[in-house]
């Protein structure tokens, strides 16, 4: 699990990246007042304030990022994994192999160190140091040979294993460093909708509790499995009145609800973004025209930073 502290003085600074401080992006939504800051890594790539404002902008289209403690986001952009200022300037990067095709996930850990993960013919997930040394390199199972559909948002978990979304393969996978599989959780069981409702496992995040989040983007559901692979909590779109489309990014609030991204929605008034409660009523959303959200930082809820992210 990711364990950045997200202090209130990295929230505050300045991103005036080739933003107009006046700018104001899309609408949030909640009855009961809800407003949150959030880093939005995909089509753009912003931080947006509480006010609705754009703070900060990347060039590009990331598919992973965060705000970093320091206030930096480290992102993965154009198959490029790289630590961006609040002013715009790149201070680490690291590019894909040129014997591979995609680079999905870019996470720093506790450590200093950077995860990326890479697609292609040499699916890895990669460990690498400021200097850019491979400290680490786990061969990846994805049971196919499509790069793109390989994988997708990796994360490494407090026992030093690697938490792996393999859509095709329609599992999660646990894997020790060595590249030995420990534990699957299948995303085809039949309470599920089994194969047919292609529920390709995205964003995987172990829960303090010991479970395990998934976003399950194509079949348009969320799922949280218990240590053993039972589903102990199961989202729909029934449930949300049709907010999912092809659910990607997510994050568990530390009040227990839920974040998703609803990357593939391209209606103009449906949410991006939306909060989920443990009892399955959305009670915040995000509206945009044209955004495309694909991984979503939470950063602060009406003022308040959420502190270690879920």
């Amino acid at each position: 699990m990711l364990r950045f502290i997200i202090i209130a003085l990295s929230l505050s600074l300045p991103f005036t990246h080739q933003i107009d401080a006046q700018e104001t992006f899309g609408e949030q939504r909640s009855e009961s007042g809800i407003r949150h800051s959030f880093l939005i890594a995909g089509n753009p790539t912003v931080i947006v304030s509480e006010e609705g404002k754009v703070t900060w902008k990347a060039e590009g289209k990331a598919r992973d990022a965060f705000v970093l403690p320091n206030g930096n986001v480290l992102a993965s952009i154009n198959n490029t994994a790289k630590e961006i200022t609040p002013e715009g300037k790149t201070i680490w990067e690291y590019k894909l192999a040129p014997e591979n095709k995609e680079l999905g996930t870019a996470v720093r850990l506790e450590d200093g160190n950077t995860l990326v993960v890479e697609r292609g013919p040499k699916p890895r997930i990669l460990e690498l140091t400021q200097d850019g040394k491979i400290t680490v390199e786990v061969p990846l199972l994805p049971e196919t040979d499509n790069g793109h559909m390989q994988t997708r948002m990796a994360r490494k978990l407090p026992n030093g294993n690697y938490l792996v979304p393999h859509l095709l393969a329609f599992a999660v996978k646990e894997y020790q460093p060595d590249g030995t599989v420990v534990k699957t959780f299948r995303t085809d069981l039949e309470e599920l909708g089994a194969r047919k409702a292609e529920c390709w496992p995205f964003t995987a995040i172990r829960l303090e509790n010991g479970n395990t989040l998934v976003n399950l983007t194509h079949g348009n559901q969320v799922v949280e499995f218990d240590a053993d692979g039972k589903v102990v909590w199961h989202v729909t779109n029934k449930d949300v009145e049709g907010r999912f489309a092809d659910p990607c990014g997510g994050q568990r609030l530390a009040n227990g609800n839920t974040v998703v991204c609803s990357y593939g929605q391209k209606k103009p008034d449906m949410a991006k973004l939306f909060e989920i409660t443990s009892e399955k009523k959305v009670v915040w959303e995000f509206i945009h025209p044209k955004a495309r959200a694909h991984e979503v930082h939470i950063l602060t809820t009406n003022g308040k930073p959420e502190g270690a992210l879920k």
